[in-house]
């Protein structure tokens, strides 16, 4: 895995929108960091770093990154609980016919 993969999956998920704007920018420059096209493991391990909402956008940014990878990156359907950005990558997926949906 490549260090700046490795450095943004070590900082844990993205923040929710109410963080700072410093520490959203500095979220963004590490995902700027990180040049597609990401290996299997490099986008099962971004995977993981969904926050609870869009981050201003940024979670859009990680979800085309993760897809710029090997697909399907899930290949279970999340559970109805599940990060809702799991749930667009599994459906993403689907509707592009790599698994098969409901």
């Amino acid at each position: 895995m490549r260090t700046e993969v490795r450095a943004f999956v070590a900082d844990g998920p993205l923040p929710d929108e109410g963080a700072s704007g410093e520490e959203i920018d500095r979220r963004v420059e590490q995902l700027d960091a990180i040049s597609g096209p990401v290996t299997a493991q490099e986008a099962r391990a971004l995977a993981d770093c969904f926050g609870p909402d869009d981050c201003h956008g940024v979670a859009w940014t990680l979800l085309h990154l993760i897809e710029t990878g090997p697909n399907p990156v899930l290949t279970v359907k999340p559970e109805p609980d599940a990060n809702e950005w799991h749930d667009r990558l599994w459906t993403r997926a689907a509707n592009a016919g790599l698994v098969e949906g409901d």
